[in-house]
């Protein structure tokens, strides 16, 4: 997915964008039927159906919002029902193609029981649900005019970095696009974060301060998801809890674990001593 700006993140966050495509895809293993794309300047392409998934196999497809084009889908992207534009036609994203393309359809219902029928999908699904929310808000922001307030949705930090600061307010959800973190409590470490995996989520939803701090341990590609954002990512798509409760769950077992190691080396000190 590509805007007409030259930024890094956005750069990035595209890539991770296409590669959770082709894993979500090869996942649900389910036969695309083929379509071609001829050259369209105005509207919809022609056989476009807002009750399919599309994704691009060759050439690219151009997103445009009232007469703007907004970005590119290139190979291996994938167009998602526009709910709003199917409402309200004078709102809608309409979808061409500047020079035609190759598209693989998949009916959206069937392909999202599939994606709740595998927990690996499901987790797929997720992480590219956050990706998207975070390319979206760097897409608005590039278009913002200069010296309006945006937020960030995506944020790389170098390793000894904080994350997230213990006793700090939860404003955001974060996707480890790439890399490691660990986790501390009162500067004990309790946990890692590893690439792929949600964090930050669990004091977002109680609406509490953050219960421990995350330092890159490598450097750490991250999307940042404000919390408004996330609470009706999850109203709208509530196989987001179940990846959720996958990550949590990897958590506690990581502070389990440390836990025991640090009560045996107390007790072995206590011995020695």
């Amino acid at each position: 997915m590509l805007v007409n700006i030259d930024a890094q993140d956005i750069t990035a966050l595209s890539q991770q964008f296409g590669r959770l495509v082709s894993s979500l895809v090869e996942a649900v293993s389910m036969p695309a039927v083929a379509l071609e794309v001829d050259v369209t300047p105005a509207g919809n392409f022609r056989g476009f159906d807002d009750t399919q998934f599309y994704v691009v196999r060759e050439g690219s497809l151009t997103a445009r919002y009232q007469g703007k084009i907004i970005y590119t889908l290139e190979a291996g992207d994938i167009l998602l029902p526009d709910i709003a534009g199917s409402l309200d036609q004078s709102i809608a994203v309409l979808y061409g193609s500047d020079s035609g393309a190759q598209l693989l359809r998949y009916p959206a219902l069937d392909f999202m029981q599939r994606v709740f029928s595998e927990p690996t999908a499901i987790r797929l699904w997720t992480r590219l649900l956050i990706t998207y929310a975070g390319l979206m808000l760097r897409i608005t922001a590039a278009h913002t005019q200069q010296g309006t307030p945006v937020t960030p949705g995506f944020e790389v930090f170098q390793p000894g970095d904080i994350i997230i600061h213990q006793g700090g307010r939860a404003d955001y959800v974060y996707n480890m696009s790439s890399g490691v973190a660990e986790v501390f409590v009162d500067d004990i470490t309790v946990g890692r974060i590893a690439d792929g995996e949600i964090f930050g989520a669990m004091t977002v939803l109680t609406d509490s301060d953050r219960s421990a701090t995350v330092k890159a341990k490598t450097v750490c590609s991250v999307v940042k998801v404000p919390k408004e954002q996330f609470t009706e990512l999850i109203k709208s798509n509530p196989a987001t809890i179940h990846s959720l409760l996958v990550d949590m769950a990897n958590s506690i077992v990581n502070l389990n674990e440390q836990l025991v190691a640090f009560q045996g080396h107390d007790r072995g000190t206590r011995q020695v001593s």
